[in-house]
C-alpha cells in the first residue's frame, strides 16, 4: 500500500471515529484526544489530516448523511414498492434502539449541527437537499413522499420520533411513539407496524 493510500485510510478512519464519538456525546463531549484515541491515531496525526474538530464534525456529518442516502437507495432497490414501509419500520425500530453512536446523522448531530459553523451548516444542508430528492424520486410505493417538500416533512416526523422515543424512559411509552409515527407515516400499510 502506498504511503498516499495509507494517509487516505487514516484519514477515513478518523471520520468514522469522529463520526461515532460525536453520534454518542455530541460536539461537546469529546475532544480531540478522545476522537485520536477512538481512531488509534495520536492527537499529532490527527492534526496532520484536520485543522480543527470542527472540520472534522463536518466531514463526519457529510458522511453521516451520505450514510442515511445510501441506506434509502438501498431500500428501494432491496423492496421495490414496499421500499418505504420497510424504510420507516427500520429507522423507528432498529435505528431507534441501536447504540448511539451507531444511528442515524439526523437524530443524533441535528442539533449539534444547528449550533455548529456555517461550513458544517451548509455541508448538512446540501446533504438533506440530497436525501429528499432520493426519498421523492425513489419507485412508487404507497404513502412513500412523492416530493421533496413531502419527503423533507417525512424526516422531520422521523426525527422527531427518535427523539422523542430515546428521549423517555419507559420502554413501552417509547414504542408508543416510535408505533404512532409509523402509523402517520404509513396509514394504509399498517401491517408494517
Amino acid at each position: 500500500m502506498s504511503r498516499s493510500e495509507q494517509k487516505l485510510q487514516t484519514r477515513q478512519r478518523i471520520i468514522e471515529a469522529a463520526g461515532r464519538g460525536f453520534r454518542k456525546g455530541g460536539f461537546g463531549g469529546v475532544g480531540v484526544d478522545g476522537l485520536a484515541k477512538e481512531a488509534g491515531v495520536t492527537s499529532g496525526a490527527f492534526y496532520v489530516h484536520f485543522d480543527s474538530k470542527a472540520e472534522v464534525f463536518s466531514e463526519s456529518v457529510v458522511q453521516g448523511m451520505s450514510v442515511l442516502k445510501n441506506g434509502v437507495r438501498q431500500f428501494q432497490i432491496d423492496h421495490g414498492d414496499h421500499w418505504w414501509h420497510r424504510f420507516v419500520h427500520f429507522y423507528l425500530n432498529e435505528r431507534r434502539t441501536c447504540d448511539l453512536s451507531e444511528s442515524c446523522v439526523l437524530p443524533t448531530l441535528t442539533g449539534e449541527v444547528v449550533r455548529s459553523d456555517a461550513l458544517s451548516r451548509v455541508a448538512f444542508e446540501t446533504e438533506l437537499r440530497e436525501v429528499a430528492l432520493v426519498i421523492a424520486t425513489g419507485p412508487k410505493a404507497s404513502d412513500a413522499p412523492s416530493d421533496v417538500e413531502a419527503a423533507l416533512a417525512a424526516l422531520a416526523t422521523l426525527l422527531g420520533g427518535v427523539m422523542l422515543a430515546r428521549a423517555v424512559s419507559d420502554p413501552v411509552f417509547a414504542q408508543t411513539i416510535a408505533t404512532s409515527v409509523v402509523a402517520a407515516l404509513c396509514p394504509s400499510n399498517k401491517d408494517f407496524i
